[in-house]
C-alpha cells in the first residue's frame, strides 16, 4: 500500500479532538446510508424471489460511481454546493453547527476526504482522477441463479461498465440495432463479459483489451495488464485554480504493470520509456476515436461555462403567469453579471403574501417574496450567510411594481478565456425599490461564482422543494397577490482592450504549484 497522503490529508493522530467528533459523525452518517442502501436493493431482489422469478433475473450490481467521492475535502462540509462555489475548507467550528442535524435534510453532507482515502485501500486517490484505480476501480458482483454455476466464485479479468450492455445482449441474445427510428446507430462500445459466467472460463484472459480514462485533463490507458497513467496533479476539491493549459503532454506520465502490480505502487515508466510512448500513442487513437479531444483541464470554468440552452444570447426575460420547475440550466443565469428583475403585481384587499420569483433552495440561491406584505429580495450564500433587503411597509391594495437593481463590480465570465477565475464571485450592489423608490440598499463583498443549488428550480408564483430561508417562510409559499408581468434583464460585463491587455500579461498559478502563461480559447 501506498504512504498516507500527508501532503493533502491529516493524519489521524493530528486531528484536533473537534475534528476526530465531526469526522465520526461523517462517517457513520455515509455507513448508516450505505446500510439504507444495501436494505432496500435487498428488499427489490425479495421481491423479484418471491415472484418465483430470481433463477431467470440477471443482477449485475455495482457498488458506487468511480471510486470514492473527495468534493467534501479534507474537512468534509455540510453543503456540497459550497464546494462548487470554491468553499472547500469549511472551518470545523462552523460545521459543527450542523452535528446534530448531519445526514438530514438540513443537510447536503459529504464525508472527509480522508474516510474516502480510506476506503479506496489499496487503491489510492478519488472519485475524479482518472488515473488512478482509486478514481475508478469498482466492486461489482453478479448473481444469475439458473445460470451462473459457480457461486461465490471471482473474477479477476478487466472490464469497463460500457460492457454491461454488450453482455445483456448477448445473454437475452438481442443483437444491437442498427438503426433507431430510422437512424442510423454508432457501434456499442464495450465487450461482453458473459464468457466470465462458465467457471472454465474463471482464469480465461479479459476480452476486453485496451479502455482510455479521462477525465478534468488527468487520463490513462489501460492495455493487456498495463496501465500508463497521468500522476495526480490536483485533488478533486480544488475547483477554483487555473487549469493545466496542455493536458495531453504537460503531464508526468507513470506505468504500472496491474497482473504484477494491483494497486500502483510501482511505477515503472524510467524503465520501459518505449512502452510509455506506444501506449501515449495508443491513447492519442483511443481519444481521437471517442471524441475526447479538445481535452480540457478546467473545473471551476466548465461548470459556469455557457451551454447551447434556450437561454444563449437572450439578455431579458418576460414571464406573465406562475410557472415552477424550469431547471437551472434553462432558465436566467445571473451570477457574475449586473441585472435587474422587475414584478408587475395587484396586491387585493386585506394584503398579500408569497413567491414571487426563486430559484435554488437552502443550500444556495435567491427569493424575491412578500413576507407579511412587505417585499423581500434575499440571497442565500450557500447556507454560511444570508442577506436579507426588505420594504419598510407592508404593501397597500392595488398595484405596484417592486424591483431589484443589482450592480456587478467584476469582470464576469470573460475571464476564463485567459485561464483567470478573477472575474468570478465578485463584489456587488443591490436596490430594492418598491414603486420606484429605493427602500434599501445594501453591497455584498462576495458573490456566489459558480453555481446555485443544480438539485432545485427555477419558480415564479410559488417555491418548490426547499426554500431559500426557512426562518421566513415554508413551501411552497404560493403567491396570493396577482402577477402582472414579471421582467428580468441581465447586463454581463464585457473585457475593455485594456482588460484583455492585463490579463493576456497575467501569470496564473495552477493548483500543483506551477506558473501558467496562457491564452486559452476558453471551456470546450
Amino acid at each position: 500500500m501506498e504512504p498516507w497522503p500527508t501532503k493533502v490529508i491529516k493524519n489521524w493522530d493530528d486531528c484536533t479532538p473537534e475534528e476526530k467528533k465531526l469526522f465520526i459523525k461523517q462517517v457513520e452518517i455515509f455507513a448508516a446510508y450505505e446500510a439504507y442502501n444495501d436494505y432496500e436493493i435487498g428488499r427489490v431482489i425479495q421481491a423479484v424471489e418471491d415472484m418465483g422469478k430470481l433463477d431467470n433475473t440477471l443482477i449485475i450490481y455495482i457498488n458506487g460511481d468511480n471510486g470514492t467521492s473527495a468534493e467534501g475535502g479534507p474537512l468534509g462540509t455540510p453543503n456540497e454546493v459550497a464546494f462548487f462555489n470554491g468553499v472547500n475548507m469549511m472551518p470545523v467550528d462552523v460545521q459543527m453547527k450542523w452535528y446534530d442535524v448531519w445526514g438530514t435534510e438540513q443537510t447536503y453532507n459529504h464525508m472527509s476526504a480522508g474516510w474516502s482515502w480510506a476506503f479506496d485501500t489499496p487503491f489510492t486517490w478519488f472519485k475524479q482522477n482518472a488515473s488512478r484505480l482509486g478514481g475508478i476501480g469498482q466492486c461489482m458482483c453478479i448473481s444469475w441463479p439458473g445460470h451462473i454455476k459457480d457461486v461465490g466464485g471471482l473474477r479477476e479479468q478487466f472490464m469497463h461498465v460500457i460492457d454491461v450492455v454488450p453482455t445483456l445482449l448477448e445473454v437475452c441474445g438481442i443483437p444491437a440495432p442498427g438503426t433507431v427510428d430510422g437512424i442510423k446507430q454508432a457501434p456499442i462500445e464495450g465487450t461482453s463479459f458473459a464468457y466470465t459466467f462458465d467457471e472454465k472460463n474463471a482464469k480465461a484472459p479479459s476480452k476486453h483489451t485496451t479502455q482510455y480514462f479521462e477525465m478534468f485533463g488527468q487520463w490513462a490507458l489501460y492495455h493487456e495488464g498495463w496501465l500508463l497513467s497521468t500522476k495526480v496533479n490536483r485533488a478533486p476539491w480544488e475547483v477554483m485554480g487555473a487549469s493545466n493549459p496542455d493536458p495531453l503532454n504537460n503531464q508526468v506520465l507513470e506505468l504500472y504493470d496491474l497482473d504484477k502490480d494491483f494497486s500502483q505502487s510501482q511505477n515503472l515508466a524510467d524503465k520501459n520509456p518505449d512502452k510509455v510512448k506506444a501506449m501515449k500513442k495508443m491513447f492519442i487513437e483511443e481519444a481521437k476515436k471517442y471524441q475526447v479531444f479538445p481535452m480540457d483541464a478546467s473545473v471551476g470554468a466548465r461548470i459556469v461555462a455557457p451551454r447551447p440552452n434556450i437561454t444563449a444570447g437572450r439578455t431579458e426575460f418576460v414571464y406573465t403567469k406562475p410557472m415552477v420547475g424550469l431547471p437551472q440550466g434553462d432558465s436566467p443565469m445571473l451570477l457574475d453579471a449586473s441585472y435587474t428583475i422587475t414584478a408587475d403585481i395587484e396586491v387585493p384587499e386585506g394584503g398579500a403574501e408569497g413567491m414571487i420569483l426563486t430559484s435554488g433552495g437552502r443550500f444556495a440561491g435567491y427569493g424575491f417574496y412578500l413576507l407579511k406584505g412587505k417585499p423581500v429580495f434575499l440571497w442565500n450564500l450557500i447556507d454560511l450567510k444570508r442577506i436579507k433587503w426588505e420594504g419598510p411597509d407592508a404593501l397597500a391594495p392595488g398595484k405596484h411594481t417592486l424591483e431589484f437593481d443589482f450592480k456587478y463590480d467584476g469582470l464576469g465570465l470573460g475571464t476564463l478565456a485567459f485561464n483567470n477565475m478573477s472575474g468570478l464571485g465578485r463584489p456587488g450592489t443591490g436596490a430594492l425599490k418598491v414603486d420606484g423608490k429605493e427602500v434599501q440598499t445594501i453591497t455584498l463583498p462576495h458573490t456566489l461564482p459558480m453555481i446555485l443549488q443544480w438539485d432545485e428550480s427555477f419558480d415564479i408564483g410559488s417555491d418548490t422543494l426547499t426554500g431559500v430561508n426557512d426562518a421566513d417562510y415554508k413551501p411552497p409559499f404560493t403567491f396570493t397577490g396577482k402577477l402582472n408581468k414579471l421582467t428580468i434583464k441581465v447586463d454581463r460585463p464585457q473585457l475593455s482592450p485594456e482588460d484583455i491587455k492585463k490579463l493576456e500579461n497575467t501569470e496564473a498559478t495552477a493548483v500543483d504549484g506551477q506558473p501558467i502563461h496562457h491564452l486559452q480559447g476558453g471551456p470546450q
